[in-house]
C-alpha cells in the first residue's frame, strides 16, 4: 500500500522559512518522480515542483522559482521542500504525491503570517 506522510509545515511570518518531508512507502520511491502540489483555502490544487527518480533534474511553478528548492534522498525514501522567502500567498495546504498518479498524503498546513 502507497503511503506519503508530509510534516515540517507550520506558522512563520513573511521571509521566513520551512523544510517540509514527504516519508514514502508502499512502493520503490527510487523508481518514481515525486511532485509538490498546493492548496490554498478557497483555491484549487496547484503543482509546486517536481523531481525525476535520480533527483538530477527538477522544475518549479513561477510562483515558487527561486525560493523553493526540491530534493530528494532515496536512500531514506524521503522527498524535501526547502522554502525561503515565505510570501503570505505561500499560505496552503502542502502535498506530496507520485508525479505519475493523484493519490496524495494527508498534507501539511504551512500559514504564512505576520
Amino acid at each position: 500500500e502507497v503511503q506519503l506522510v508530509e510534516s515540517g509545515g507550520g506558522l512563520v511570518q513573511p521571509g521566513g522559512s520551512l523544510r517540509l518531508s514527504c516519508a514514502a512507502s508502499g512502493f520503490t520511491f527510487s523508481n518514481y518522480a515525486m511532485t509538490w502540489v498546493r492548496q490554498a483555502p478557497g483555491k484549487g490544487l496547484e503543482w509546486v515542483s517536481t523531481i525525476n527518480n535520480s533527483g538530477s533534474s527538477t522544475s518549479y511553478a513561477d510562483s515558487v522559482a527561486g525560493r523553493f528548492t526540491i530534493s530528494r534522498d532515496n536512500a531514506k525514501n524521503t522527498l524535501y521542500l526547502q522554502m525561503n522567502s515565505l510570501k503570505l500567498e505561500d499560505t496552503a495546504m502542502y502535498y506530496c504525491k507520485k508525479t505519475s498518479t493523484s493519490q496524495r498524503g494527508q498534507g501539511t498546513q504551512v500559514t504564512v503570517s505576520s
